[in-house]
Formats: structure tokens, C-alpha cells, sequence
């Protein structure tokens, strides 16, 4: 039995970017731990979502919880800084927030929780978050370091796959609900396919990964784009999942696997 650790920013980043691996992974007996750098301070509630006087990172701490029950990881573990929010705002400044924190505190952090579960593998982001999240960014910064501290083998960046993304939206072009982005927001996006290492085919846990995602209800709304999909479109966009090697590129397009290498 291997020990699957994924490394996410944010409560509802593991739903999205590794809620099918994970789900996987536990089906075939593997030990599955995530760590969320924070707890969502900044997100953005759903309208009607909070109790009088819940704090944010109080319920979504309650979601992530329900998220990972539901994927078959243990409950989660949390580094200790807050949410930075997106690039650009202010928030960015806090001193407590995951984008200031000094990296080699955040890699010790991280270090200790890999060595205490004894982690075979590791997931992160890309060099640039995905998306240019300042959190995200600072992920793949400090799960790089701590995987080259322990000398891990097995270590992957979860990443979008740039040009599925363009043909998604391109084939909702005539859809005047899809409240996706432009091809040109995602010209920076994720990894090109044929940069990427592999693609996971998650589609068989695509049930366990749809769960997770409405478990996280104060972010995604029952009426959000992504789950008033039909069945069919869901699986098509959420039913792999990417991942390159760290600074491998040029690989010719991923390789299509069941499950990552060292599971």
C-alpha cells in the first residue's frame, strides 16, 4: 500500500483538480492524505450559505471535511497560513497569508506532515498555479522543496490541460449559459498537451468527484455551469485528470494511464 499525499491551497481545489485520483487511489487500498495550505479565508460565499455570525473558513473547513469522506482520504491536514486571494488584491499583503510566508517555515511544515504519513507520493501544482494564484504558486514552490528534502521519487504537478480547455469553450460558443472563459484568459493557462506527462482516467469515480465538488457548497452553487451539466459533458470535462513531471516538457503529448506511477 502506497501513501498518496495531494497538496492543495484551497478547500475545493482537491474536488476539482484531484478528486478522481484520490477517489481512485483509495478504491485500490492506497492510504490517501491531502494538505490544504489554508482555509479559504477570501473565497466568496454562495448567497444564503452562512449561518449569523459563521465565518467562512469555518464552514468551508466543515466542507472539505465532507469532501474528503467522500473521496476516501482521511481527514484533512492544514499548514496554518491564510488565504491569499487572488493576484492583484490586497489581500496578498497579509502578512499571515500562504503568498508571504517564508518558504523554508512552510517546507518544514509540509516535511513534517510527509515524513509523519510516510508519503510515496506526491501531488502539487504547476510553476504557475494553473491559473497565476498567488497560493497555488506558492504550492508547487514549497511541495518541490519538500519532496527534494526527502528526496521523493514520485512527485507530480496537477495541471489543465490548455487546449481540452479551448475546445470546450469553443464548442460552447452558441451556449449562452456557459459562464466559462475566453480563449484568450486561457492562453496562460495550465500546460499545453503536448508539454504535459499524463493523463488519468478518473471517469469510473467521476460520482465520488461530482460529490466532493457540491459538497463544497458556500463556493460552488447548485446552479453553477459545472454542475448543471448533463452527464455526459461532466465526465468529458472533469473525467481526466492532468499531470506533468517537474521540469520535463516537450513530451510529445501525455501518456494515458489508469493510475499515477507509484500506486
Amino acid at each position: 500500500m502506497a501513501t498518496l499525499v495531494c497538496f492543495h491551497a484551497h478547500p475545493d481545489d482537491e474536488a476539482i483538480a484531484t478528486g478522481g485520483l484520490m477517489a481512485k487511489a483509495a478504491a485500490n487500498g492506497h492510504r490517501v492524505v491531502l494538505v490544504c495550505a489554508t482555509r479559504g479565508e477570501v473565497g466568496e460565499p454562495q448567497e444564503g450559505v452562512l449561518n449569523d455570525g459563521e465565518q467562512l473558513w469555518e464552514r468551508r473547513v466543515v466542507e472539505l471535511a465532507q469532501s474528503t469522506e467522500l473521496l476516501g482520504a482521511e481527514p484533512p491536514r492544514f499548514l496554518g497560513y491564510e488565504d491569499s486571494g487572488m493576484d492583484g488584491e490586497p489581500t496578498n499583503d497579509n502578512p499571515a497569508c500562504f503568498w508571504q510566508a517564508d518558504v523554508d517555515e512552510a517546507t518544514g511544515r509540509l516535511v513534517d506532515i510527509l515524513t509523519d504519513v510516510d508519503a510515496s507520493v506526491l501531488t502539487i501544482y504547476d510553476d504557475h498555479g494553473g491559473y497565476g494564484h498567488p497560493d497555488h504558486i506558492q504550492v508547487h514552490r514549497v511541495g518541490l522543496k519538500a519532496a527534494e528534502q526527502l528526496g521523493l521519487e514520485h512527485v507530480y504537478e496537477a495541471t489543465i490541460n490548455r487546449d481540452a480547455v479551448k475546445q470546450m469553450i469553443e464548442s460552447n460558443a452558441d451556449n449562452d449559459e456557459f459562464d466559462g472563459p475566453t480563449i484568450a484568459e486561457v492562453d496562460n493557462f495550465g500546460t499545453p498537451e503536448n508539454d504535459m506527462s499524463f493523463i488519468v482516467d478518473v471517469a469510473d469515480h467521476i460520482a465520488a468527484k461530482k460529490a466532493a465538488m457540491i459538497a463544497h457548497r458556500s463556493q460552488i452553487g447548485p446552479d453553477s455551469f459545472f454542475l448543471q451539466m448533463p452527464d455526459e459533458a461532466f465526465v468529458m470535462a472533469f473525467g481526466q485528470e492532468s499531470f506533468n513531471v517537474p521540469g520535463v516538457k516537450d513530451t510529445g503529448g501525455p501518456a494515458h494511464v489508469d493510475i499515477l506511477p507509484g500506486l
